[in-house]
């Protein structure tokens, strides 16, 4: 009896809501976009289309609203979802109210308009669930909607295309990323993939997953693959222990001013066997970075008599004409978990560390390397 009572508790338990991972400010950073995007959808349908169309139709669009400023990360809150499964419960509202259909009941009507709109969805990968609410209030309101015939597909793709506009400006304007899809990176223009995937999953392993999960995941692929990624680097920091940007970094640091020029610098270059130098100003402010690529990607000279001219242009050039900024720089107490990436994947070959905007050190890919041995051959021991 009491091992019923346990398993029903827990049942009962499953049903109070989950611990929400947002901050209140998240909170009202979305339900004031909710709110802006939903007014502002309203306006436009009834200024074009008149308040009965735009009432009748707000419904869907507030839910859309939801899903677009409050879980705009998810899959069904992308671009392709909102503008296809709109467009496919407009045809599919509008063929219920105008095709020669035979005399059924009501709900049989609704029951075949929501499930067409459901498998039309999931054969156009646009799953979005307002489209549902949608196509039922094209039914419910057939009376008032009929006489806008086929033009009724218009203020449905509005309110869509509106919904967009409003979500695309105010996240990005919020710092919220969207749409969610993200270019790779290929620095090297190669095929290979970035040096921070080739161990671990791949991307392989993460579609054979999904496949196995079967069910339908709201969130990006690129968001899924994130969160695990980021997983793994909080175990891995946990598991290295405390090593920090300030206890590997080089002290004693090469540094150029922003008129030194292209010569003076490969001296530097050559003298002391470095690969990259920081550019600061007279109070010790990076201002930039130069390398021995950004050098060489100014030496794109053609042959001809001119040649040695040009070389001598270049010989002279200021650093600040060629040095790349702005500069990725880390503070000194960056875990060398997160500096990995930063070289790996993004091709840096060192970050200059700041203290309050000064620079006081430099770390390296030797360095990262030595902590990295260090480290193991504690574990090992």
């Amino acid at each position: 009896m009491s091992g019923r009572l346990l398993t029903l508790s827990r049942r009962l338990f499953g049903w109070l809501p989950r611990t929400i991972q947002t901050r209140p400010g998240e909170w009202l950073r979305a339900a004031t976009g909710v709110g802006v995007a939903v007014a502002c959808t309203f306006w436009l349908s009834d200024l074009l289309y008149g308040n009965n169309t735009a009432m009748i139709l707000l419904g869907p669009a507030g839910a859309s609203a939801v899903l677009l400023f409050v879980v705009s990360s998810g899959a069904l809150a992308q671009p392709w979802p909102v503008l296809g499964s709109y467009l496919l419960a407009g045809v599919i509202g509008i063929a219920a109210l105008h095709l020669p259909l035979p005399p059924l009941p009501l709900s049989w009507l609704l029951v075949g308009a929501v499930a067409s709109v459901v498998l039309g969805m999931s054969l156009l990968r646009c799953l979005h669930p307002p489209a549902c609410a949608l196509v039922l209030v094209v039914v419910l309101a057939g009376d008032l909607l009929r006489p806008l015939g086929g033009w009724l597909l218009l203020p449905v793709m509005l309110n869509a295309c509106c919904l967009l506009f409003c979500a695309t400006l105010y996240n990005n304007l919020t710092g919220v990323r969207y749409p969610k899809q993200m270019p790779r990176a290929d620095l090297h223009h190669t095929r290979d993939i970035l040096p921070g995937q080739r161990v671990g999953f791949t991307e392989e392993d993460l579609d054979r997953a999904l496949d196995q999960f079967g069910s339908f995941v709201d969130i990006t692929r690129h968001d899924l693959e994130q969160i695990i990624r980021d997983t793994e680097s909080s175990a891995l920091r946990r598991k290295m222990g405390d090593i920090r940007a300030e206890q590997i970094m080089s002290r004693d640091i090469r540094t150029v001013g922003p008129d030194t020029t292209v010569m003076q610098a490969i001296r530097i270059f050559r003298h002391h066997h470095v690969k990259t130098l920081p550019v600061v100003d007279s109070e010790g402010v990076v201002q930039g970075i130069t390398s021995l690529g950004d050098l060489l990607a100014q030496l794109d000279l053609p042959m001809g008599r001119m040649l040695p001219t040009r070389i001598n242009l270049w010989r002279d050039q200021p650093l600040h004409k060629v040095m790349t900024t702005p500069v990725v720089t880390v503070d000194g107490q960056t875990h060398v978990v997160d500096m990995i990436p930063l070289m790996s994947n993004q091709g840096l070959h060192c970050l200059p560390v700041l203290d309050n905007g000064q620079l006081v050190g430099l770390v390296t890919q030797t360095d990262v390397i030595a902590a990295l041995h260090r480290d193991l051959v504690s574990h090992l021991a």
